[in-house]
């Protein structure tokens, strides 16, 4: 995919992101990379934001949601590459924490666009390939091994390359 074009999907999916996060009435914190762009799109009265913390996705997960329930009893994390994604799915998570220990809403792929939970457990992040059709089959099984059970969301596609954006029609 060109340079171009692999820049408008991404900014078209943080866009959409942003949108979706925006409508839910909730504290929202943002994780970076690199380093905090205090100056990008996503306001800051409406985002705390902080950076990502170890050495795999997984490990960033975890480090997010510990810090996230210092404070809250209920934490979601959602991907920023769903383009299905919207807020009354992410409404419907929060309101299933109410009676669930977990929600999960897993991607066509195999992967998870959210995960919440309403206790932190790192342990649903232990022994997972990331990046890979078994992140949602393995996270699940880790639920079932702490004695849990969760609630699934709708099945939703993300976008990890050109051809899954093509494949479902979007346009940028």
């Amino acid at each position: 995919m060109g340079d171009k074009r692999a820049l408008a999907i991404y900014k078209a999916l943080l866009r959409h992101t942003l949108d979706v996060a925006l409508k839910v009435k909730t504290d929202k914190f943002l994780f970076y990379n690199n380093f905090i762009d205090e100056n990008d799109d996503w306001p800051n009265a409406d985002f705390q934001k902080h950076l990502q913390i170890g050495k795999d996705l997984g490990e960033k997960m975890k480090k997010a949601f510990q810090q996230a329930f210092i404070k809250h009893q209920k934490v979601l994390i959602i991907g920023s590459d769903c383009p299905t994604l919207t807020s009354s799915i992410v409404n419907k998570a929060f309101e299933k924490l109410e009676t669930f220990p977990f929600v999960v809403g897993p991607a066509t792929d195999g992967g998870y666009y959210l995960l919440g939970m309403n206790h932190f457990y790192p342990e649903v992040f232990e022994n997972i390939e990331w990046s890979t059709p078994q992140v949602f089959p393995k996270t699940t099984e880790n639920i079932k091994n702490l004695g849990k059970t969760c609630y699934l969301l709708p099945e939703l596609s993300d976008i990890d390359n050109e051809q899954d954006w093509i494949k479902y029609g979007w346009k940028i």
